[in-house]
Order: C-alpha cells, then sequence, then structure tokens
C-alpha cells in the first residue's frame, strides 16, 4: 500500500453566473485539465438574496451531466422535457444533458441560505448524444451512516460498501464526509481513477499538507490518503475514471471535435436542440 501524492491545491476563484448569481468556481475550463472526467465544480453560498435571486434562467446543455447538490435553500429545476423537481436542504439532482437539454434552476425563497454545489461530468463520445434524463432525490433516499465518529454521506458511486442514492458502476463516486473534532480517516483510493477533495467547513490536514475551507486538492499515485482534523472538518470526495477523450467545451456544449460544438450552436439557434432530445 502506497500514500497517494498530493498533485494539486487550489482555491476557488469568485465570480458570477446565471443572472448575476455569485459563486466560487473551485474549477473549470482550463483549471480543469487534467481533472478527467470532471469539467466544472462550482459552490454558492450566501444569506443574500440578491446574490441569488436571479437564478439560472432558461440555458442549454449538451454532452455531459450535472449534478446540483443542496445544503441548505431551496431551488427548483424545470425543463424542456416537462421535469419539474424541487430541490431542497440535503436534496440531489442528477440530470444528464445527453443530446440537449434546455432547463432553468431558479430559487424557491426571498430570504435565508442558499448553499449548495454544482459539479460537470463529462460523458464519453459514444454518450454524448444519449437521450436526456433528470433525477431528483430528496435527502431521505441519500444513505447516511456513521463509523469511528465520521459522518459519511453517499451521494453516488459506493463507499465502504454502502451504495449511493445514484449507483451506476460508470459512474463517478461523490461523498460528503464529515470529520469531528480530532477526527482521522484513512481512506483507500482507487490509483487508477481521478480523486478530487474539497473542503467547505474548517479545515483539515491531508497526509500532511494543511487544507483550508474554500480549498481543493487532486490526490494521485497511491492506494490510500490520510486525513485528520483537530478542530473538525466537512469535506466532498469526487473520484472518477478519466475518458481519456479529446475535450472541445464552448460553454454549455462539451463534445469531442470542434465540429460537434458548431453543430451544437446551430442546432440551438436553429431551435432544434430540444427537439432533437424529444426525437429519440
Amino acid at each position: 500500500m502506497k500514500q497517494a501524492d498530493i498533485v494539486k491545491q487550489r482555491k476557488g476563484v469568485r465570480t458570477q453566473d446565471g443572472d448575476g448569481v455569485r459563486l466560487t468556481r473551485v474549477f473549470g475550463g482550463n483549471s480543469a485539465k487534467d481533472l478527467d472526467p470532471f469539467l466544472m465544480l462550482d459552490e454558492f453560498g450566501s444569506s443574500d438574496p440578491e446574490d441569488y435571486k436571479g437564478g439560472f434562467p432558461p440555458h442549454p446543455h449538451r454532452g455531459f451531466q450535472t449534478v446540483t447538490y443542496m445544503l441548505k435553500g431551496k431551488m427548483e429545476h424545470t425543463d424542456h422535457l416537462g421535469n419539474v423537481g424541487l430541490l431542497e436542504d440535503g436534496g440531489l439532482q442528477w440530470m444528464n444533458a445527453g443530446q440537449g437539454v434546455i432547463h432553468s434552476e431558479m430559487p424557491k425563497q426571498t430570504e435565508g441560505i442558499m448553499w449548495g454545489f454544482q459539479l460537470w461530468v463529462n460523458l464519453p463520445s459514444d454518450k454524448k448524444m444519449s437521450p436526456a434524463w433528470y433525477k431528483d432525490i430528496p435527502r431521505e433516499q441519500i444513505p447516511v451512516f456513521e463509523e469511528n465518529g465520521i459522518n459519511f454521506k453517499v451521494l453516488a458511486g459506493e463507499h465502504k460498501g454502502i451504495k449511493g442514492a445514484l449507483y451506476d458502476p460508470e459512474s463517478p463516486t461523490y461523498l460528503d464526509i464529515e470529520l469531528s473534532k480530532n477526527g482521522a480517516y484513512q481512506m483507500e483510493l482507487q490509483p487508477e481513477q481521478t480523486h478530487l477533495i474539497y473542503v467547505f467547513v474548517g479545515e483539515m490536514i491531508v497526509n500532511k499538507t494543511k487544507v483550508f475551507a474554500g480549498e481543493l486538492v487532486q490526490v494521485a499515485n497511491g492506494d490510500f490518503v490520510h486525513l485528520s482534523s483537530e478542530n473538525g472538518a466537512r469535506f466532498l470526495v469526487i473520484s472518477g475514471t478519466p475518458l481519456q477523450e479529446p475535450v472541445v467545451q464552448y460553454g454549455p456544449f462539451v463534445m469531442n471535435t470542434e465540429a460537434e460544438i458548431h453543430q451544437a450552436i446551430s442546432d440551438y439557434n436553429n431551435g432544434t436542440l430540444a427537439q432533437v432530445a424529444d426525437a429519440k
């Protein structure tokens, strides 16, 4: 057994997206290079309605999946397929944009904390034009367990024999883990996968490196990583098998070639992106 190395450590960047929603872009665009199959991770969190009330009005996607995890607050999803879902505290939304979807994500509250994450996961070339689908998973359906003072939420994939709320052998593993004061955990890894750890509450030690809230680390080249925290910490663990395929991204479209991007833009401009998705 070999302890993994920290190969990347970075702090998220404050920015705006949608209709003026203030958020932290943990990674995305050029900063997502070498994080295959992951394309983007955003954290949005504010108690000021001015920071989130504009939401994300109707917009298109093609070629990847979006995963929205809500810690606190209410966000309504609607799309051209007729899906309507209300994300509430602790809920999870997994959407396969596939060949095309037009959706919106709009706050359903006028005050209070709106806090959560959105992860973009790339699709392999043979699934980029798969039918669009949407799954809304309430908090009660997310497996939660405790072991040696460590709290685990298995959002997706499998961990310690527990299958997540969304399980597919080919899909990423997505965990929400909380260490108590003076907690420690030696987490086993699959060396062939990409492994990301994002701290969003407190601070902790990854191997011998201190990682603060708002920081992401990538670990690789080993079978395990040692995690500990003096005062407690809460963090996401995101793991997936690299696709090792070309990535060409233009805003909300992620394909393998420039020609496929041009086709996606043409379909959207012609009003046929959603119709293509409906027809298959």
